[in-house]
């Protein structure tokens, strides 16, 4: 089937991943390595990352359940702590090949996020916004899982977005730094990219898309 439309996660995508952030925050206060990833991937439907990404938690109560969560496994986590580390680097490689393709195909965006601190969308909160404002009104459509109630891996946010778009999932490149994410978009029928750099990314989608993107 004929690629229509480039579907693309945020965070890890068009920004450094937050992994790094995790990683820098556990070698300085002396965790264990990945402990932040294991709490988040211990049941991943109910646990407080999973309820906070589909606002059924305020940040407080994110907070302190992130923190008895940390606790249980003997350690000293604030959830506030690990909200201030999401915020990775908008890479500019990743940028380039999206005003690209925006010009010949339809996007959009597919986000695990959480309510800001002030204002309508994730992308109005903290000083990054000049940046990352452009890139999310170029997006034909997109879908947070904080305001849809929803979050990725769930089958339906990804029918959301096909329907959103008027397109067949098989007409769909998918773009996300987690392999559990892309595993429902290719069951779907979707071309799947699990994105580890922006370098090799570019490269998958110049390769499935026939167009130059450097």
């Amino acid at each position: 089937m004929t690629i229509e439309a480039v579907l693309w996660d945020f965070g890890g995508v068009f920004t450094t991943s937050p992994f790094e952030a995790f990683a820098r925050y556990e070698r300085e206060n002396g965790l264990p390595t990945d402990l932040i990833r294991l709490i988040n991937t211990t049941n991943p439907n109910s646990n407080a990352w999973a309820r906070f990404e589909r606002s059924e938690v305020s940040i407080d109560e994110f907070d302190e359940l992130f923190a008895a969560e940390a606790a249980a496994r003997g350690h000293i986590v604030p959830g506030k702590d690990v909200i201030e580390l999401l915020h990775g680097d908008i890479q500019p490689e990743m940028v380039r090949a999206f005003d690209i393709i925006c010009a010949k195909f339809k996007t959009g965006c597919i986000t695990n996020n959480v309510k800001p601190k002030s204002g309508e969308a994730f992308w109005d909160d903290g000083g990054r916004s000049a940046q990352i404002r452009p890139i999310m009104k170029a997006f034909d459509h997109v879908i947070e899982s904080a305001k849809a109630g929803l979050r990725k891996p769930d089958p339906r946010i990804y029918q959301m977005m096909c329907e959103a778009l008027d397109v067949a999932p098989g007409a769909c490149v998918y773009l996300d730094d987690l392999g559990i994410n892309c595993k429902p978009a290719r069951a779907m029928g979707m071309t799947t990219i699990k994105v580890v750099n922006a370098d090799q990314a570019i490269g998958e989608l110049e390769s499935i898309l026939g167009l130059a993107l450097r």
